[in-house]
């Protein structure tokens, strides 16, 4: 079990490493939270619990296995839990990419209810950061519901972490209280771990972006919200474009099901098409914004 306070073997510079531990060290403490690495079988099985509270997955769909989580952080991968008096509240799981690339994929992470609003999300990625940097790797991917507001500014916002692509129908019918039974298109973002905007963040500064200013300055809304919650398709005709997301989609595909899959369609058509076009997503504002370069660099 890898030790963030002893570990001093590492092609990051000493700054950046002990720089990620003591911003994760204190993300942990507002947290009110203890973030560990995990490998006994007893974390692992609460962590498989925990998972299967948060989605809710059809029987026989967990999200992962004990066995599974086991195996992978035996061999080394990034299995994390967040614990108040020792309940757990949250947990993080992840596994290394191409070797050549010196990566790590971050496939699921979740806090329950009883953790909700104290940012324990937070401090379970800058432990993951911080344990990644220990390992000579610099960049994590994950993937994520580009639909969904909050998790979108989280990513991007909070995070500092930026889309590197458009993924139709990724995991294929999910069937859980979160997904639904729609298709599953994701967005893949990459977190440069030792980008001065990554390092920002990470201390609480996070990236912001005004939409709103944009607007003001002529720019295309490409994908907006309609007065009746639905999408509305624009132009994208600017060098900057701007493509909305509704304020609350997971209710929307509760409440109206044929709605929030016309947001799944539009979305895949207009960001989806922009960044196959090769455009850049720039950021995210938290009013419900994606910001799209259309420049190329």
């Amino acid at each position: 079990m890898t030790n963030l306070a002893t570990n001093t073997e590492s092609l990051v510079s000493r700054e950046v490493r002990d720089e990620a531990v003591a911003a994760a060290r204190a993300s942990a403490v507002a947290s009110g939270v203890e973030v560990r690495e995990l490998i006994e079988i007893d974390d692992l099985a609460a962590v498989v619990g925990l998972f299967e509270s948060i989605w809710q997955s059809a029987p026989g769909a967990r999200p992962v296995s004990t066995e599974l989580l086991r195996a992978m952080s035996t061999a080394g991968n990034y299995v994390a839990g967040a614990f108040e008096h020792g309940e757990l509240l949250g947990a993080c799981f992840g596994f290394f990419g191409n070797p050549g690339k010196a990566s790590l994929h971050s496939h699921i992470a979740g806090v329950a209810r009883a953790g909700a609003g104290r940012g324990i999300g937070h401090a379970l990625k800058l432990h993951q950061r911080g344990w990644a940097l220990l390992q000579d790797v610099s960049v994590i991917t994950w993937t994520f519901d580009p639909l969904v507001c909050r998790n979108a500014y989280f990513n991007l916002g909070k995070l500092g972490a930026l889309p590197i692509g458009y993924l139709p129908d990724f995991y294929g019918p999910m069937e859980d209280s979160i997904n639904g039974s729609g298709d599953t298109d994701r967005l893949m973002v990459g977190w440069d771990l030792t980008s001065p905007a990554v390092r920002a963040a990470s201390f609480g500064e996070p990236v912001l972006t005004d939409a709103g200013a944009l607007r003001e300055q002529g720019v295309a809304a490409a994908l907006s919200v309609a007065a009746d919650g639905g999408p509305i398709v624009g132009p994208a005709d600017t060098p900057t474009v701007l493509v909305a997301v509704p304020p609350d989609i997971e209710r929307l595909r509760r409440t109206d099901p044929g709605r929030g899959n016309a947001w799944r369609v539009a979305l895949r058509e207009v960001l989806g098409g922009l960044m196959a076009d090769n455009a850049r997503v720039t950021g995210f504002d938290r009013a419900g914004w994606y910001v799209i370069c259309k420049e190329q660099s």
